[in-house]
């Protein structure tokens, strides 16, 4: 069975359990091929290169980006790169090849920066096309290094590995991705090889200006649409459960198991991502069904994800939201009756580049949900010019996820669950397909909730 798998940045850096629960893990002699494995970075390598994606802490881009010196944090990365290679000397990494491959890769790189960053300085060019190259060059630095070295360690073990290197440094052909992929995987037995690939793949139009940090499940999805394989596979440090273990406790929840497309664009939506929305529709237009399973439990089916998938019985599958959202109330008296006032009040989410999570409506005002780090004051600004009265609060969502869980008593039972433990619901809201109730609270409330819902719907 063909398979095209992903690692995540945190397995990654587990490359022992990585290599016992996954290449190795009941597979012997020509069990071991007809897989393509798709690295991220290892843990913190892309944060340190382009900004944390907690945070917001600036990396190396930050640097190119406020046009000052970046060759001093480039030799700390190799440093830095030097001592995560050290690590991985016991499992048979040639120490010697990797750190000269690094130093290599980054002097190259450098190159390619140095260049970015005259142009730049010179005023000719537009600032957004020379950033976007050098996140492009920045970006694929990690990937690049952790599928050397990955493939490195199953070579020196005997396992006929081949990297499939898509980062494009020294190839100056002008492919699509779509293209770059094609080509890198045409002529290769897959039944006698394991292929390590890099989660960033080079393309003329840019695998970031449109993914920016979900790019490596993009690649993923590509090559599963190119490849056509009987199952694609996630492997995260967790398993896809019926709710945040670290907020309700493991033994209060288990792994989802069954689910389908809808319910994984669902859980993006909220930020709680089984796969990157824009990852996953071509692995559901293309009918390939995506397992997410857990790196540390090798022995456990995870979660499959399909197209059809309807739960026979009525319940809810996921419990999950967000606390990290803005609620934006516009108000005008003349609303009522006035066709045209949501769509100009969306016409200027629109024009600065806003996307929304929820929305409702009154006579009189209409509230927008975004994500607290989409907040843009020139938008506020813009609408209190237009309106009467425009408010703008903190606020978290508690959503209950299912295929099917349109059943009486529902939505009563959950608010029931909520005011019970004292939460006061600011907004609710569900589509008529029923496959997402959602409840705003006040963010101090956001565990109390999760935890009251799993509660009554366990």
């Amino acid at each position: 069975m063909l398979t095209v798998e992903k690692i995540g940045g945190t397995s990654m850096s587990a490359l022992q359990e990585v290599i016992k629960n996954i290449i190795l893990f009941e597979r012997t002699g020509a069990q071991l091929y007809n897989r393509i494995f798709v690295v991220s970075a290892f843990s913190g390598v892309t944060d340190l290169l382009l900004e944390n994606k907690k945070t917001g802490a600036p990396g190396v881009y930050h640097r190119i980006a406020k046009q000052q010196d970046f060759h001093r944090p480039l030799k700390e990365l190799i440093v830095k790169l030097k001592s995560i290679n050290k690590k991985y000397v016991d499992l048979g990494l040639d120490l010697a090849v990797a750190d000269r491959f690094i130093e290599s890769h980054i002097k190259e790189a450098q190159t390619y920066l140095e260049n970015l960053a005259n142009i730049l300085a010179s005023g000719y060019v537009s600032r957004e096309g020379i950033l976007q190259a050098a996140r492009e060059i920045l970006a694929s630095i990690g990937e690049s290094h952790s599928a050397f070295n990955f493939t490195n360690i199953l070579q020196n073990m005997g396992i006929n590995t081949r990297l499939v290197d898509l980062s494009g440094f020294g190839d100056h052909r002008p492919f699509t991705i779509d293209q770059r992929i094609k080509h890198a995987f045409k002529n290769i037995d897959f039944e006698q090889t394991i292929c390590i690939t890099t989660g960033y793949a080079k393309g003329t139009e840019g695998i970031m200006r449109e993914f920016d940090r979900g790019y490596s499940e993009v690649t993923f999805s590509k090559i599963a649409e190119f490849l056509k394989p009987q199952e694609a596979i996630i492997h995260k440090e967790y398993h896809l459960s019926t709710a945040d273990p670290a907020l309700v406790g493991i033994e209060n929840c288990i792994p989802v198991g069954y689910t389908n497309y809808d319910i994984a664009d669902q859980l993006a939506d909220v930020g709680m991502e089984a796969i990157h929305p824009k990852a996953s529709k071509p692995l559901e237009v293309s009918g390939i069904h995506l397992r997410i399973k857990n790196t540390f439990e090798p022995s456990h089916p995870g979660t499959l994800i399909t197209r059809e998938f309807i739960c026979e019985t009525k319940r809810v599958e996921v419990i999950t939201g967000t606390d990290k959202l803005m609620m934006i109330d516009v108000y005008d008296p003349s609303m009522v009756g006035n066709v045209g006032s949501d769509l100009q009040i969306m016409q200027t989410f629109f024009d600065y580049n806003v996307s929304y999570t929820f929305k409702s409506t009154s006579a009189n005002s209409i509230s927008i949900v975004i994500w607290a780090r989409d907040f843009n004051k020139k938008l506020i600004s813009k609408l209190e010019e237009d309106f009467e009265k425009v408010t703008v609060e903190n606020v978290a969502m508690v959503c209950l996820l299912g295929t099917n869980m349109d059943q009486p008593g529902l939505l009563a039972k959950s608010a029931a669950a909520l005011t019970d433990d004292g939460i006061n619901i600011k907004s609710a809201g569900f589509a008529l397909r029923k496959v997402n109730i959602q409840f705003l609270i006040d963010p101090e409330h956001f565990k109390r909730a999760i935890i009251a819902l799993n509660k009554v719907m366990g």
